[in-house]
């Protein structure tokens, strides 16, 4: 019986032919009309049944592919369905089996693609317009069948090396065998090889041809979709900025009509109908509010009834000192925004000692991050052992110290008499510690354990910092911070971090602590998570996502805090932060706004309401009506030159500067990072690993002791029994958490000068 020829398995087409399927042990072998097509494969009785009948289908992306010999091959999906089948000949069995392994591996690839999309579409903002929605999920598409086709490509080469090996082989048998009896049989063996990969490189040709094919066709396309992309940018520049001129026009020609001066705003004139027009200017200031969250899903603002600004009594809900912010009086807010910065400076009267601003060019020195890294995905970020090339020269220590960049927002918060105020200085003060990350991609110095650093701004800050690195694994540092205007601060952070191939996560654990003196009002928070991205290709650059509820534990007060995280299809301003102040009833008071990396601001909040229409999927936003703005904190600009210094502060530049004085275990004492601060990175790696084999020899050490003990004793104690030495380990007294918090004793210390209790880390 003659069969039509089977075409050779090109990837992505539909395959059919007849092949033979075991049955019973009655009938034994059928011959059956099977058909591969999307992933499937389907057999019927005959190719007249196609249309009404399938006799059964089985799913390549589970299923298990499996040659018996030479015409016998079986096909399994882990039980439920196996089907032995037969080919009528070695080489229709091979073009069976390649069109199987390339159905397969691309039917796993869209399973894994339907997985990935499902999880995009949980999180992509909507499309801004339908055109450009259809043109991205065209590009999309096609990127994804070129990918497809790419990796066709791959499936092909690698059955092409199998059956190369095995035609090597056979062709390596043949030119040892004697001309005999066996010749023969060696070189049919030898044809069907070569037949067999002669299918297999038809398909691999056929594939490439089809990539290209692709390629060329939808290459004009997508220069004509780019042509026409800016063109019509061009066009919407040119309408955004005839818009802008109009609106400008406009605005000066309705102030002019309608704002009169207060000598002329008399009984006559608002009989003219002026008086209207006026408190519509009036309103046209206020209309110049931030709006809080256009594109955050909690809420939205608007601007307060006019009614809130010109009334000037306390029967507006809140505290009428607050409201006293928009309505012409100074109050203690204006009074810690203007006069608060400068008093400190005008009551200095000792020489305030002149710190460096500068330290030596970063080398240019290149080296591939991603040979490095490769190896470590799914690592522990501090357990990696990498050259000082990827540091910058402080240490995660004084990386921590930079947390008060910005401590005059802790001293005007000191001076708060309302505890809703003061919350959002401390909302703006924890918003400005990430300020000082955004071009910082270099790794800090892992701190060796007992590393210590103290930061004294007595003269020019009114506050002593120490940190201690009380922990090697996991790592963690103790922070105790102690100001004379009013204020107590204490951290223990953990850093917990992944390299995930593409980019890596580094999430801060632990919490936060702010005490005031005068009020006693106690602040706890928590930090949100770090990302790198672009490891493997491209420019590392940082963003900050997550959320932060900073509580005050005496009263109740709370403050959300959102960290946006970038988004390339979002409509709103980049690493951008939203708040809502809320007391312990849940009622709101302020709304804040503004970039984790320029300035924070908030608006005092006058009527809150639940918005219907601005839902979305049943989902109601609360709308807020706020007054103006009022800004609480602005990023200080980067020295000069700072892109040459590893994108250093004015407080980073000096926290490596020597000391007199200070602890043998201060990070300023650390020989490597001050090897790579003047630019001898050989010399610095070769003392990083120095210290590093000496912490390891040390520990070793420690855990040897803690077992002999533990064998004296008869009972089980911790292998690794360090403790710290400035810190004790003991419970939170606010949160329940077992943590580090300062006994004391170092500054009396380093007055006396006795660090002989001090460890030999260096």
């Amino acid at each position: 019986m003659s069969e039509p020829k089977a075409p050779t398995p090109t990837p992505g087409d539909t395959y059919k032919g007849w092949l033979f399927k075991w049955t019973n042990y009655i009938k034994g072998y059928q011959r059956r009309w099977f058909v591969l097509s999307n992933g499937l494969l389907s057999y019927y009785r005959t190719q007249a049944e196609m249309g009404h009948t399938c006799r059964g289908t089985i799913n390549l992306a589970t299923a298990n592919i499996a040659v018996e010999d030479s015409c016998n091959f079986v096909i399994s999906n882990g039980g439920a369905q196996t089907y032995h089948l037969k080919a009528s000949s070695e080489v229709e069995r091979q073009r069976w089996i390649t069109a199987l392994e390339l159905a397969k591996a691309k039917a796993v690839r869209m399973q894994a693609e339907s997985d990935d999309s499902g999880d995009e579409c949980s999180t992509s903002p909507p499309s801004g317009g339908q055109g450009i929605g259809a043109r991205n999920s065209e590009v999309q598409s096609t990127l994804r069948t070129l990918g497809s086709k790419v990796e066709d490509l791959s499936t092909c080469n690698d059955l092409i090396a199998k059956h190369g090996s095995a035609l090597q082989r056979s062709l390596s048998e043949l030119e040892g065998v004697k001309l005999g009896g066996d010749t023969s049989d060696k070189i049919r063996q030898v044809t069907e090889r070569a037949t067999l990969f002669r299918i297999t490189s038809n398909a691999m040709i056929n594939a490439c041809r089809d990539f290209l094919a692709l390629a060329q066709a939808h290459s004009k396309r997508w220069q004509k979709a780019l042509q026409a992309e800016r063109e019509q940018r061009v066009r919407l520049e040119e309408t955004l900025e005839q818009l802008a001129k109009q609106h400008n026009h406009l605005e000066r020609a309705f102030r002019g009509a309608t704002v009169l001066p207060a000598s002329q705003s008399n009984p006559t004139a608002d009989s003219k109908g002026s008086g209207p027009g006026k408190g519509d200017a009036s309103d046209d200031d206020e209309n110049e509010f931030f709006d809080a969250c256009e594109d955050v899903q909690e809420f939205i603002t608007i601007p307060a009834d006019p009614k809130y600004h010109r009334r000037s009594g306390s029967n507006v809900s809140g505290i009428s000192s607050e409201i006293g912010m928009d309505d012409g009086t100074t109050s203690l807010d204006e009074q810690s925004l203007a006069s608060n910065p400068e008093s400190p400076q005008s009551q200095e009267v000792e020489p305030v000692r002149k710190r460096r601003a500068r330290i030596p060019d970063k080398p240019n020195y290149s080296l591939n991050l991603w040979s490095i890294m490769k190896n470590c995905i799914g690592k522990e970020l501090s357990k990696i052992p990498m050259p000082v090339n990827f540091n910058e020269p402080i240490s995660m220590l004084q990386r921590l110290s930079e947390d008060l960049e910005y401590s005059e927002l802790l001293d005007r918060a000191a001076k708060c008499q309302s505890s809703l105020e003061q919350m959002c200085y401390v909302a703006a003060f924890t918003v400005s510690s990430y300020s000082t990350t955004v071009h910082r991609t270099g790794k800090p110095f892992n701190p060796l354990l007992g590393e210590t650093f103290e930061l004294d701004r007595l003269q020019e800050s009114g506050y002593r910092s120490l940190c201690e690195q009380v922990s090697h694994h996991p790592p963690a540092a103790a922070h105790h911070v102690i100001s004379e205007r009013g204020w107590t601060l204490r951290q223990e952070i953990t850093v917990a971090s992944k390299f995930r191939g593409k980019y890596l996560s580094i999430m801060p654990l632990g919490t936060i602590h702010c005490i005031f003196e005068k009020s006693n009002n106690h602040y706890t928070w928590k930090k949100v998570t770090t990302t790198v991205h672009n490891i493997i290709v491209g420019k590392l650059w940082i963003d900050q996502s997550g959320e932060i509820d900073v509580i005050n534990h005496r009263t109740g007060d709370r403050c959300h805090l959102k960290f946006a995280p970038y988004s390339y299809f979002s409509r709103d301003v980049a690493r951008k932060v939203t708040g809502v102040v809320t007391d312990k009833d849940g009622k709101a008071h302020y709304v804040l706004s503004g970039t984790w990396d320029e300035k924070m601001e908030c608006s005092r909040v006058m009527q809150s309401s639940r918005g219907g229409e601005n839902g979305m999927e049943g989902r109601q936003k609360t709308v807020y009506q706020t007054l103006k703005p009022r800004e609480l904190w602005r990023k200080t600009p980067l020295p000069e030159g700072a892109e040459t210094m590893y994108y250093f502060s004015s407080l980073a530049l000096t926290l490596n500067e020597s000391e007199e004085g200070v602890a043998p275990t201060d990070s300023r004492r650390r020989p490597d990072q001050r090897l790579m601060e003047q630019g001898m990175w050989d010399e610095a790696n070769a003392e990083k690993q120095r210290l590093e084999e000496k912490q390891r020899s040390v520990r070793r050490e420690r855990e040897r002791e803690a077992a002999r003990l533990a064998n004296t004793a008869e009972e089980g104690v911790p292998q690794d029994n360090y403790k710290a030495l400035w810190f004790e380990h003991r419970e939170d007294p606010v949160t329940g958490e077992p943590t580090h918090i300062y006994k004391g004793g170092y500054w009396e210390t380093k007055e006396q000068g006795h660090w002989d209790i001090c460890p030999d880390i260096f």
